[in-house]
């Protein structure tokens, strides 16, 4: 989620090396997303990131080591890394041998020694260092490496992550990982999966944390504050938290919070798909959104019922699952919404059909009504309502029309279908039509590619 929170306004070398054989290519400065263009790269495929970092908050310094596995899907004589270069590159590695590189905006180009067969598993070592910045999406939010007060607030949906690391940014690029946060220790380092590590010496703390699961690079994270970090069995989960002091004493029950919904919706979508949970509450009022960060959603306040169960039901729709391009985000957005709206009606405060109509109710004349759900016509458009809640209209519309057990059967089957991978709109499609045995294309030409109010 990267919906606006109604919150306060705050005081608001190259080097010469052998020239690679003449049938290899350059890979593709980009993964070829209609919205990001230049996000991501071609030419391989990131299997692993191991990323050592040692930052100072007092004087915004990062030391970073990147470490990439990743396999060749073409015979590559150079190939791309997405950082901003406001971070300076030291030395890059390639199979342990120095390659050229250059950076310019936001591309990192990596030139190996010698060219990497198709089908090569290869190993990359950049060496970086500088002061991470925020970068500002087209509506105008930032996200990246977010200065607090104390720290860091690290989200980075839809382009962050080149902010602080060196990768294949494009959400079809999953990796596993490994964060190495090496801080004062007067301040805790707060990643994605789960804390496997901590150690101290000379005044600093060193923490490394195990995302072993998939995960798309606009999830990753690595919080930074005064914060207090629990790690707790709570349920059939284990909830880790990190709380900011400035608010930890409305955030008593926070971990305990967790597991009624993941229970809930995991009878619904199936199993709760990662080794832990929990999240991050960094008090960060310039923010304005929270984000659902795999594992540990952080949020700025916290959380209310509706947006906790609205980050916990992205963990399957979004994390595990995650759309294939960024126009399709109402499979992100939408869903998530529709587990708020199951959450409610769980928990007795409002039924789901009372929230569909609410919204329903908007005039058909109101600018909700005319951005097609399935192709918001932009980035700058990617976290408006439209996306949210009518996205979640269209499900329940799709509910209606195939009932209660082929509908959950459907969503169950997309979570299990599509664990830790990727897919679009179009084989949602396929899956309800399947799933139901019925024809849908009337249904979901109304409700995800045209514009104007549908009629019921």
């Amino acid at each position: 989620m990267k919906r606006l929170l109604a919150l306060p306004v705050a005081t608001l070398l190259t080097l010469t090396l052998a020239v690679p054989s003449s049938a290899a290519t350059a890979g593709a400065p980009g993964a070829g997303d209609p919205y990001f263009p230049t996000q991501g790269n071609g030419g391989y495929d990131a299997l692993h990131y191991d990323l050592a970092l040692d930052y100072n908050p007092s004087s915004d310094a990062l030391l970073g080591v990147a470490t990439m596995n990743a396999r060749a899907t073409e015979e590559l004589s150079r190939f791309n890394l997405d950082l901003v270069d406001d971070l300076t590159v030291r030395s890059v590695t390639v199979q342990g041998a120095a390659a050229a590189f250059s950076q310019s905006g936001t591309e990192l180009v990596v030139t190996p020694a010698t060219a990497l067969p198709n089908g090569q598993a290869f190993t990359v070592v950049v060496r970086y260092d500088g002061k991470p910045t925020h970068v500002v999406d087209p509506d105008g939010s930032r996200d990246g490496w977010i200065r607090t007060s104390d720290g860091v607030y690290n989200a980075n949906e839809p382009q962050g992550a080149m902010t602080w690391y060196p990768g294949n940014h494009h959400m079809t690029d999953k990796a596993t990982y490994r964060f190495t946060v090496t801080v004062p220790d007067t301040r805790v380092a707060v990643a994605n999966g789960d804390l496997t590590s901590r150690s101290s010496g000379g005044g600093r703390t060193t923490y490394v944390w195990d995302a072993r699961e998939p995960m798309a690079s606009y999830l990753t994270t690595v919080s930074i504050g005064k914060f207090h970090l629990k790690d707790e069995k709570v349920g059939n989960f284990r909830v880790i938290t990190a709380v900011d002091p400035k608010l930890a004493d409305k955030a008593t029950a926070f971990a305990q919070r967790h597991a009624p919904v993941l229970d809930y919706f995991s009878g619904l979508f199936g199993p709760y798909p990662f080794s832990s949970t929990g999240g991050i509450i960094d008090h960060e009022p310039n923010v304005g959104y929270a984000l659902e960060t795999q594992t540990r959603p952080i949020y700025p306040v916290v959380p209310s019922e509706r947006l906790l169960a609205h980050e916990l039901a992205h963990q399957w729709f979004g994390n595990s699952v995650t759309p294939a391009r960024w126009q399709d985000i109402w499979l992100n957005e939408g869903f998530a919404t529709y587990g708020e709206w199951l959450w409610q009606e769980k928990t007795g405060t409002r039924t789901v059909q009372a929230s569909f109509d609410a919204a329903y109710a908007t005039p058909a004349d109101d600018a909700f009504w005319q951005t097609p759900t399935a192709d918001p016509g932009g980035p700058e458009n990617l976290f408006h309502d439209p996306v949210y809640d009518r996205g979640a209209m269209t499900l329940h519309v799709l509910r209606e029309a195939v009932g209660d057990t082929a509908f959950f059967a459907i969503l169950k089957a997309w979570a299990t279908e599509h664990r830790y991978g990727n897919a679009d709109t179009a084989a949602f499609i396929a899956l309800a039509e399947r799933v139901s045995g019925r024809q849908l294309d009337a249904l979901f030409d109304a409700w995800l590619f045209k514009p104007g109010k549908p009629a019921l």
